[in-house]
């Protein structure tokens, strides 16, 4: 496929980010197939292509689910260059994994040098409201300082998993729009036009 007949079906790059064990493997695997797998292998890195209608247009998501180990720094920085939105998943019942969103961020933006760069923050397990660690006040006032929407998910029982990476997608999708309307508005540099003479 040439890359302009890419452009036209619309193809999405996500990148799942977020500690070990926190389910971002469950919920891609929950929205690619409709199934839950309760015992993932941890993976360096695996990549997913689905084609989805969004909002009536058909397009592809491609997804990167990113391994939660920290010892690929360079790797994961390339991930996260490739990466035109990014998923941002903590596990309600663990503070920790809450607490290293904010490397995760520090990460992206450091490496994409753009505040503004589609982002969601992901609370997964929302089937485990007793074990519950981090409250959705503190989860909300997090998203608001980053400006960013948050969702709790549960890939068990499948709440708002097609929601994260739909939302995720128009988001993508109205950046993508704005880039390329001031690309189109700015005069291209360096080209000349080259004149026939009859």
């Amino acid at each position: 496929m040439s890359k302009t007949k890419e452009k036209q079906t619309g193809l999405h790059k996500v990148i799942m980010v977020g500690s070990g064990g926190v389910g971002k493997s469950a919920l891609t695997l929950q929205f690619m197939y409709d199934e839950f797998v309760e015992d993932y292998e941890p993976t360096k890195a695996d990549s997913y292509r689905k084609k989805i209608m969004l909002d009536g247009e058909e397009c592809q998501i491609d997804i990167l689910d990113t391994a939660g180990q920290e010892d690929y720094a360079a790797i994961r920085d390339n991930y996260f260059r490739s990466g035109e939105g990014f998923l941002c998943v903590f596990s309600i019942t663990e503070t920790e994994s809450f607490q290293a969103t904010g490397d995760f961020r520090e990460q992206i933006l450091r490496v994409k040098g753009d505040e503004n760069i589609p982002f969601l923050l992901v609370g997964n397990k929302a089937d485990l409201a007793d074990k519950r660690q981090v409250t959705q006040e503190v989860a909300n006032a997090k998203a608001e300082e980053w400006k960013v929407p948050y969702v709790e998910t549960s890939a068990k029982t499948k709440e708002n998993v097609d929601k994260v990476f739909y939302d995720l997608m128009r988001e993508i999708r109205s950046r993508k729009m704005e880039d390329g309307s001031k690309s189109a508005s700015k005069p291209k540099k360096g080209k000349k036009r080259k004149c026939t003479i009859l």
